[in-house]
């Protein structure tokens, strides 16, 4: 389980001392890594220094967890810079998402990632993420862009809902790639369902704030134990109905600043925190969840 924690990120500045706290909690949780500036550590939004600045206080914050760094831009020559700051950093692996302004067609993507990859001394994670980026892969790029030197993982799109379809999604995919590199499902809803279907790895929002919790769902997932993830995952339905109506940035923004892991406000504008009668929702879906909480 890979969590993704959130960047605080004030009206002036960073709020370093409090994202470094907030990865140091997910190291004493026992994760398997921390994904440092990946979407919801918004990492679009901030500039090369501050993402620098940000790569080594997580990297200094997580102990002995590796943690995979975002290294997304709007330029080719932008992602080669934040990629040799991650790994002057000391990352263990970094991730790359295909931003745009202007659509991108699938052999420009396919250039952007051997381009970063001909100059990379550490893994590199593929986020497919087409409700951000707005870019879809299709099995035939994932398939060229894994055979890449460094390519290590593919960060995939929620899987199907229905358990049969999800398999066949996994499958589909494994069959076109080396078989060096892991899948790992996104999309929190899809969790249980994503590792039951035989993804390797699950890269978490929710996981950077509430990890104990997600370690339980992915570990039983893990085992083999399909009942126990599901039941897991089925407890959390509420929180992920809220993921799913305001966005799951917004929602573990209002959670953490509840938890007292961050102040107000602590998301870059324009991006705005919940308003009133959203986050009293949210505060009273963390009220009700406390059961399910207090058994893992």
């Amino acid at each position: 389980m890979s969590a993704f924690p959130l960047t605080p990120v004030g009206e002036e500045d960073i709020d370093e001392p409090a994202f470094s706290e907030i990865v140091a909690r997910l190291d004493r949780a026992g994760v398997d890594s921390i994904g440092a500036l990946g979407s919801t550590g918004s990492y679009a939004y901030l500039t090369r220094e501050q993402r620098r600045r940000l790569a080594e206080v997580a990297v200094r914050a997580a102990g002995r967890t590796p943690v995979l760094v975002g290294i997304g831009g709007m330029r080719t020559v932008d992602v080669l810079r934040h990629a040799e700051d991650a790994q002057a950093a000391g990352a263990s692996a970094v991730l790359l998402a295909p931003m745009s302004y202007q659509p991108l067609t699938a052999q420009e993507v396919y250039d952007l990632y051997a381009d970063v990859t001909a100059t990379l001394s550490v893994p590199l994670v593929v986020y497919d993420n087409p409700g951000t980026t707005h870019f879809t892969f299709s099995d035939e790029l994932h398939a060229r862009i894994a055979a890449l030197p460094r390519v290590a993982s593919i960060k995939i799109p929620a899987t199907p809902a229905d358990p049969s379809r999800a398999r066949d999604r996994v499958a589909q995919l494994r069959a076109r790639i080396p078989a060096h590199v892991t899948i790992g499902v996104s999309g929190d809803p899809a969790a249980a369902g994503g590792l039951l279907a035989g993804c390797d790895t699950w890269y978490s929002v929710l996981g950077g704030l509430w990890p104990q919790v997600c370690l339980a769902l992915a570990r039983a997932a893990q085992r083999g134990d399909a009942d126990g993830a599901s039941s897991i995952s089925d407890g959390l339905a509420p929180l992920w109905e809220l993921f799913g109506e305001f966005g799951s940035l917004r929602v573990v923004s209002a959670i953490a600043e509840q938890m007292g892991l961050v102040g107000s406000p602590n998301l870059p504008r324009p991006l705005q925190g919940l308003p009133g009668e959203a986050r009293r929702r949210v505060d009273q879906v963390v009220e009700r969840l406390a059961p399910v909480l207090a058994r893992v």
